[in-house]
C-alpha cells in the first residue's frame, strides 16, 4: 500500500450544517498532519451529508496544502457538465492541482426534482460524464456558426472551458462497483476507486475475491486499452483498530448496526432512511467491517486479497461518528495498523 486515504460523508445533524461543514475542513487538516496521503468526500443530494464537493474542496484546501481532495462519487446523471467542468477547473487552480474527481452514472431517485430524461439513468450519466472529460481535457466543445447576442462571439470561434486546470483530466475516477464498469472506465481512461458495495458478485463469491477479480480485470483491460501501465486504484474500506476496551467496543456496536441494518447503518440525526437494508438484492454485497486489537486488524487487513491489490486503500468512517471520533480513528489506524501494511506518512514534501 502506497497512499493511505479517507472517506467523509461531512455529516451533520438536522439543523447544524454550518458546524458539520466546519468540521469537515478540520477533518482534512488533521489528517494532513497525520500524513494522509488523500482525503475524499461523498455527495448526496437533500440529505444531511455534503451535496456541493466543490465549494467544500475550494474552502478545504485553504487550510491545507499536501493532502489531495476528492470527491468518491459524484453521479453524473444530475450534473451540467460544462457548468460542472467549469467549476472544477476553478477549484483545482484555487487548491493547486490536488483536485481528483470520482464519478459513477447516478440512478434516477431524483428525476421528479431534476427532470427526466429520455433514456435510462446510466446511459445519460454516460453521456454527460463524457461531455464533462471533454470540457476538462480542453476539447472545443462548439464551434460559433453564427453571432447571437449582444457581445456574442464571431463565427469561427472555438468555444472552451475556462479556465482550464492542466492535468485535472487525467485525476478523474470511476466509482465502480462491477467488472463490467471496471473494464468501461478503464477503457474511458479513467482512475479506479471501489466502494463498499459490490454489484454483479457470482454466487458463492466473497466480497475480498470479487473486489481482487475486479481490480484485476481493471488493469488488464488498461493495458489492453492503452498499453502503458494502469495508474494507481483507490480501495474503500471499513478498518477500526480499537487501541482501547471502550472504542472495541464501540467499532464492535457498529459492526453489528451495519451487518444488521446495512447502508441504513450510522446516521446522523435527521437523515433519511436509505431504501437498501442488510438484506441486499442478489449479486450485491456489502464490505466486511475489520475491528479489534490493532494487531488482529492488520492480520485481517493482510489477508483480505481485495485491499492487498490497492495501492491506496481509503478508510470508511461511520457517517454519524463526530470530529474528536473521527480524528481518533484516523490516528489510531496511522499509528497502529498502516505501518504495517507498508504504508509512509507524508509529512515532509
Amino acid at each position: 500500500m502506497n497512499r493511505l486515504g479517507f472517506n467523509t460523508r461531512v455529516s451533520f445533524p438536522t439543523g447544524e450544517a454550518a458546524r458539520g461543514l466546519r468540521e469537515g475542513i478540520e477533518l482534512f487538516r488533521a489528517a494532513e498532519q497525520l500524513g494522509y496521503q488523500s482525503g475524499w468526500a461523498y455527495q448526496r443530494h437533500f440529505d444531511n451529508y455534503l451535496s456541493s464537493p466543490l465549494p467544500f474542496f475550494a474552502a478545504a484546501g485553504q487550510h491545507t496544502s499536501r493532502i489531495t481532495l476528492g470527491s468518491a462519487v459524484i453521479p453524473a446523471r444530475y450534473q451540467d457538465p460544462v457548468l460542472l467542468a467549469e467549476a472544477a477547473g476553478t477549484a483545482d487552480l484555487l487548491i493547486g492541482g490536488r483536485l481528483h474527481l470520482a464519478f459513477s452514472s447516478g440512478t434516477d431517485a431524483w428525476d421528479d426534482v431534476f427532470g427526466p430524461v429520455a433514456t435510462d439513468a446510466r446511459t445519460e450519466g454516460q453521456r454527460r460524464l463524457a461531455r464533462f472529460l471533454a470540457g476538462v481535457a480542453g476539447e472545443t466543445l462548439h464551434t460559433v456558426t453564427e453571432r447571437r447576442g449582444i457581445g456574442g462571439p464571431p463565427p469561427g470561434t472555438e468555444l472552451k472551458v475556462t479556465p482550464h486546470s492542466p492535468g485535472l483530466r487525467d485525476r478523474i475516477w470511476y466509482g465502480s462497483g462491477s467488472i463490467a464498469s471496471a473494464v468501461t472506465a478503464a477503457g474511458q481512461g479513467l482512475r479506479l476507486i471501489t466502494g463498499t458495495i459490490l454489484h454483479d458478485v457470482p454466487a458463492g463469491v466473497s466480497f475480498p475475491a470479487h473486489q481482487a477479480n475486479l481490480i484485476a480485470a481493471y488493469r488488464d483491460a488498461w493495458i489492453a486499452a492503452h498499453d502503458t501501465t494502469p495508474p494507481p486504484v483507490a480501495v474503500a474500506a471499513s478498518i477500526l483498530p480499537g487501541t482501547t476496551p471502550v472504542l472495541r467496543r464501540a467499532y464492535a456496536e457498529y459492526d453489528l448496526d451495519r451487518r444488521t441494518n446495512g447502508p441504513a447503518a450510522s446516521r446522523p440525526r435527521g437523515a433519511l432512511e436509505p431504501t437498501l437494508s442488510a438484506d441486499l438484492p442478489t449479486g450485491m454485497l456489502m464490505s466486511p467491517v475489520h475491528h479489534g486489537e490493532p494487531a488482529a486488524v492488520a492480520d485481517a487487513v493482510l489477508a483480505d486479497p481485495g485491499l492487498t491489490a490497492a495501492d491506496e486503500v481509503v478508510l470508511f468512517l461511520p457517517p454519524a461518528f463526530g470530529l474528536a471520533a473521527n480524528i481518533r480513528l484516523l490516528t489510531d489506524l496511522a499509528e497502529t495498523v498502516a505501518p504495517k501494511l507498508g504504508w509512509v506518512p507524508d509529512t515532509f514534501h
